[in-house]
């Protein structure tokens, strides 16, 4: 593994007087050094963007499908090498980091083939006598460059869901990936380096969120993509001026178990849902309501599933759950636990701390009020609740601030189409867990979750503006 890697501005790898160590999770350990962006580092990525834009404006579509599609391949063949560096600096357990891998891929496909057929329409203008024999053509031109800010918790993904549409749409982009977490990111530089991308058009900048924050207040950015916690994101968008900004804010996802669910199908990908990387997924699922039939069966199923799963590092293939991405953020969930049993919560299983890690863990006897509920946790904590109607379970999901998505595990479809029609989120899961996500579906969420979606086409078409010529 590369112990030193230089920042990447556009089309350059540098350093800076600025060291950035990174350290492993796991082990509290440096694992590498890497370098933050200053003021002058930043303008100068600036200038290389605004130079490329008119090349890669011009780039056709099967240039930028060959440029996407090399690095899909590059990403192929150097799997199980960043699988490694993932896992390493994330503490993602290996199994789950070379997942990711292979979501980045997926992504940079769906970007290749999305580039071919970028959006365009042609319709009749003579609605009105105004409009006879005139036509309107419209195009989406590119919006110019864009701004992207990444966190850890999908450090190769959650970048390459900004970056993949910004090359198709044909968008410079400057992206600040977590500083916990930036290697994955650097080493993606070095793919795209390898392309036929105009220089310029990509950089990858380690920053303070002091420099960061210039990607938030600079009218020359276009568009900012934001993807981290509610509090800093909407502060984001009170202070980023005229640019257009999308959110992915995260939630405190809830699962309905009703009656006529398949229970042990719906444990295990619970279980999953609820502990894969110690909680810290934006769709983790945090809250569940199983209808009063069939909870006892439900949670002792459940527990002891939850068992099974092994602690361990997180590069072993074994490992199902390590450590929280810091103390301070383990810390933090311990907090939020023992401030839920003072207020009356019984913890069933878990809920002990040890450094970095933390249980998974299970409570019960909570009330929405209490932040385990009401606030997205972050970490392997779940809350489990009963209820008798499924439009009592519908109105427990939807007392809450945010709305990301929802699992809902039923045989009716009356159940299912009122969870559609019913619940205030982005996205409705049938059959399955809150957690789950395809590359190219359309995600994000509303009220406190978010706005705008991601989701390759939808991310392309923020990047775009449309432009109609009257003939």
């Amino acid at each position: 593994m590369n112990t030193n890697y230089k920042i990447y501005v556009g089309g350059e790898f540098v350093e800076t007087q600025n060291e950035l160590k990174v350290v492993s999770p796991f082990t509290n350990k440096i694992i590498a050094t890497t370098y933050l962006a200053d003021e002058k580092t930043l303008e100068l990525a600036i200038k290389r963007a605004e130079a490329s834009q008119n090349e890669l404006k011009e780039l056709p579509s099967y240039l930028r499908y060959e440029i996407l599609m090399q690095i899909a391949d590059e990403l192929k063949k150097e799997k199980k090498y960043l699988v490694e560096i993932l896992s390493s600096e994330s503490a993602k357990p290996i199994k789950y980091a070379s997942a990711e891998i292979e979501r980045a891929t997926q992504t940079f496909i769906v970007a290749a083939e999305e580039c071919k057929r970028l959006p365009k329409e042609y319709f009749s203008l003579d609605w009105t006598p105004q409009g006879k024999k005139k036509e309107g053509i419209v195009k989406y031109f590119p919006i110019g460059l864009i701004a992207g800010i990444a966190p850890f918790n999908f450090p190769m993904n959650l970048a390459v869901h900004k970056i993949a549409p910004a090359i198709a749409a044909g968008c410079p982009i400057i992206l600040k990936p977590a500083s916990s977490t930036p290697l994955s990111a650097l080493e993606l530089a070095k793919i795209i380096d390898k392309t036929n991308l105009p220089k310029g058009a990509i950089s990858i900048l380690p920053m303070s969120r002091e420099s960061g924050n210039q990607l938030v207040t600079d009218e020359r950015f276009k568009l900012l993509s934001f993807t981290g916690s509610p509090i800093v994101g909407w502060e984001m968008k009170k202070n980023a001026g005229k640019k257009k900004v999308v959110l992915e804010l995260g939630g405190n996802a809830a699962v309905i178990v009703a009656e006529s669910a398949n229970i042990k199908n719906t444990v295990k990908k619970c279980v999953v849902a609820a502990f894969a990387y110690s909680g810290q997924i934006c769709i983790h699922a945090q809250r569940f309501y199983v209808n009063e039939k069939v909870f006892d069966k439900f949670v002792q199923d459940f527990i002891e599933m939850t068992k099974k799963l092994k602690f361990g590092n997180p590069i072993e293939e074994s490992t199902d759950v390590s450590n929280m991405i810091d103390e301070e953020n383990a810390k933090r969930v311990e907090s939020w636990v023992n401030e839920a049993v003072e207020q009356g919560a019984k913890i069933i299983l878990g809920g002990k701390r040890n450094g970095g890690y933390f249980e998974p863990t299970i409570i019960t006897n909570t009330t929405n009020k209490m932040k385990i509920c009401s606030e997205e946790i972050f970490g392997p904590v779940i809350t489990i609740e009963k209820y008798s109607s499924f439009d009592e379970a519908i109105n427990f999901v939807n007392d809450t601030s945010f709305g990301l998505q929802v699992g809902i595990f039923t045989n009716l479809v009356s159940e299912m189409e009122d969870a559609f029609n019913k619940i205030d989120v982005g996205g409705v899961i049938l059959n399955d867990a809150p957690t789950f996500r395809v590359d190219h579906m359309p995600y994000g969420g509303i009220k406190e979750s978010g706005l705008g979606r991601e989701g390759v086409k939808y991310a392309i078409l923020d990047m775009m503006e449309a432009k109609i010529l009257v003939k």
